[in-house]
């Protein structure tokens, strides 16, 4: 459990610093990222939840 809540720190970590440092583009960024299709998302989805299970499986 310990393990997991290091994991998520570091992606807080990380993904924090997008807006930190580059707010005016992380904005915009996001205004055209809201633009697009909704099954686009659902499919971006997909596909890092696949890619973040299959990587976990081979990690463990």
């Amino acid at each position: 459990m310990e393990n997991i809540l290091i994991a998520l720190a570091i992606v807080l970590i990380i993904e924090g610093i997008g807006p930190m440092l580059f707010a005016n583009k992380w904005q915009r960024f996001l205004h055209r990222l809201s633009l697009q299709p909704v099954n686009q998302f659902r499919t971006s989805g997909g596909v890092l939840v696949t890619v973040g299970l299959v990587s976990l499986f081979y990690l463990l």
